[in-house]
């Protein structure tokens, strides 16, 4: 047991934080999962508590955090992650990216853990330069209804790079372009739980705006492997990892249906305020560093992921 390292994860029962667990857990890490399940599901953990060395921590991270014992590794993947989220929780997205930060940051700091942030594409805003690359300020508006998430993600990557340099902190910063899977939330409001969802409820799929917005869609499998070669690795800078392989909203709409089987019409909807208009991540820097790129087809990982909905025939709803 001795030899057994052992890494926190806050926001563990969440979409990414789960996935992040099992992967740790198969790498022969004791896991403590954190998380006040106010965006993330117990189901999403379920099958891991009967797991050597996992252990589920009901708690706030914006509240004092205690964790008895060592730590190696502190990934802080703690927030609410969809646009119907912290439209909702505009005050807690603020929170958990600045208070929820820094007492993850003050733990590591204690036990002398290597620190991961998960932040994010929406640091870019809605880009002025395409693909984004990390040397990108970004283009965000800090009073828009996003920019609860997009200030909040760029105070914790501020705050992760000054625990770096003023405490000597051994940080690691992963931005996460949109990633797809099982145990997405139906009722989250991100592109691929809805589409599907409406596709196999028969009901319209709603494209907003034109449909001419891109996005580049990264399966749950892929960033999972780019973030544990991130933590594992030396580099200290903020790193994209994603899939570069863009499309329009409208052709991805196109696609569901076609790979569900369904009937359903597409329907249109006037933009959200500030939705970003492209959205593709230029991966140099993660080829070049951890020798890592997506290898899951699109077209594989929304099989997978659809069969999961089929599933789970209680998640979809119109």
């Amino acid at each position: 047991m001795a030899d057994r390292k052992r890494a926190l994860v806050t926001g563990g029962a969440g979409f990414l934080g789960s996935h992040l667990c099992e992967r740790l857990l198969d790498e022969g890490l004791d896991v403590v999962c954190m998380d006040n399940l106010i965006t993330g599901s117990l189901d999403n953990i379920e099958g891991h508590f009967g797991r050597r060395g996992f252990h589920f921590v009901h708690h706030d991270v914006t509240n004092f955090i205690h964790v008895a014992g060592d730590l190696d590794y502190i990934l802080h993947f703690a927030s609410p992650a969809s646009p119907i989220d912290y439209l909702k929780l505009p005050i807690q997205t603020l929170k958990v990216g600045s208070l929820g930060t820094h007492k993850a940051l003050g733990l590591a700091k204690s036990k002398g853990a290597r620190f991961l942030l998960a932040s994010t594409s929406e640091t870019y805003g809605d880009p002025l330069v395409h693909p984004q690359r990390e040397d990108y300020w970004g283009n965000v508006n800090p009073v828009g209804p996003r920019g609860v998430y997009d200030e909040a993600k760029r105070f914790a990557e501020a705050i992760t790079m000054a625990y770096h340099r003023h405490h000597g902190v051994d940080t690691r910063i992963v931005r996460i372009f949109n990633t797809y899977g099982p145990r997405m939330r139906a009722g989250d409001g991100r592109v691929v739980p809805t589409f599907i969802c409406q596709a196999q409820a028969g009901e319209p799929l709603t494209v907003f705006g034109d449909g001419s917005q891109t996005r580049s869609f990264c399966f749950v499998t892929d960033l999972i492997e780019g973030i544990w070669r991130l933590l594992n690795s030396d580099y200290v800078e903020p790193m994209n990892i994603g899939n570069p392989a863009e499309m329009t909203v409208l052709e991805f709409a196109r696609q569901i249906i076609r790979l569900t089987g369904s009937r359903s019409e597409i329907v249109f909807r006037p933009l959200p305020v500030d939705d970003p208009k492209v959205r593709q991540p230029d991966i140099s820097l993660a080829r070049r560093v951890l020798g890592w790129e997506p290898v899951v087809p699109l077209e594989r990982g929304l099989a997978t992921t659809i069969e999961y909905f089929r599933a789970h025939p209680a998640a979809v709803s119109p």
